[in-house]
């Protein structure tokens, strides 16, 4: 289970479309218990049963009865807040072992990228933005240009994976099962399995949701989040970290501007007072609308 977030249960799967089911699991949570500096990445309920028994030979008095008739003294603190602030601690402790775990195999998915000239995008947006039609979209139109490779990242199914098969990209799905975001060794092992060619760009689209990836470095080239015209001109304001630690923000689904309620002017003002070194795409997957501006990026990417 994760420390940061409390997601996930053990069950990650790697598969690429037409492979039978890949029944190796990714163990990548880890909680704090030290023995000797070792430390375990298994999840097991801890059910504690204390028996307080007390033999004083002379006299006999049952816990059940009234407390204010006499007051005893135990050894460890019950009381709420002292248990509370320990649990506390321990959540620190943790989130900081989980997190720093993360970032040392960022690091070194980042040299290994950067090693082999890989430009590495991590992809990062609510479910239904449409990362997956713009993905689709780019390697059917850019395909000849860019070597193109993906690692799709959803809780359960291969659809995603079969979709960008189907566009002519390279890809392997992970199944993150209950977790709700990719992390550094997820796509590290991804990237082995899928044999990531040199100078290409490596597209890894997270799982669907704005606020857990945002804590997870991968070792990205860049991060790009994409919000729909459909979700809201104040994303950006709910969502502050996301966007923060985001590069490129691309703004989906522009065809549907007449019909909804949602300010462009707004939402880019918004973002900017989150990140003001944002880039912006406003694109439209559906009709083509913007696209060859995010074309051109790209290929700048790669040089």
């Amino acid at each position: 289970m994760c420390g940061t977030c409390g997601c996930g249960d053990d069950s990650t799967t790697f598969r690429k479309p037409g492979e039978k089911h890949d029944h190796e699991h990714h163990h990548t949570h880890s909680h704090s218990h030290d023995h000797d500096g070792k430390e375990h990445t298994h999840d097991h309920d801890h059910k504690h049963t204390h028996d307080h028994h007390h033999d004083h030979g002379h006299h006999d008095h049952d816990h059940s009865h009234d407390h204010d008739h006499h007051h005893h003294d135990h050894d460890h603190e019950h009381e709420g807040n002292a248990h509370h602030h320990h649990s506390h601690e321990k959540e620190i402790m943790v989130e900081r072992n989980v997190l720093s775990k993360n970032d040392l195999i960022a690091e070194r998915n980042r040299g290994f990228f950067e090693a082999k000239n890989i430009v590495a995008l991590n992809l990062v947006s609510s479910p239904g933005s449409g990362k997956t039609s713009l993905l689709e979209k780019t390697i059917k139109e850019m395909g000849k240009e860019l070597k193109c490779f993906v690692i799709e990242g959803d809780q359960q199914t291969m659809n995603d994976a079969e979709r960008i098969h189907a566009a002519g990209a390279p890809v392997i799905q992970v199944n993150t099962g209950n977790g709700c975001h990719l992390d550094a060794e997820m796509v590290n092992t991804a990237v082995k399995k899928l044999d990531v060619k040199e100078k290409s760009v490596l597209f890894i689209e997270n799982v669907g949701n704005l606020v857990c990836p945002s804590m997870f470095d991968l070792g990205e080239s860049k991060r790009v989040v994409i919000i729909s015209t459909t979700e809201g001109d104040d994303k950006p304001l709910k969502y502050p970290t996301m966007f923060e630690t985001a590069h490129i923000c691309i703004i989906n689904k522009t065809d549907l501007l007449p019909y909804v309620d949602f300010d462009m002017k707004k939402c880019r003002e918004n973002a900017m007072k989150v990140n003001h070194h944002l880039e912006f795409f406003e694109v439209s997957v559906k009709t083509g609308e913007g696209m060859k501006d995010w074309y051109k990026w790209l290929k700048k990417l790669e040089k």
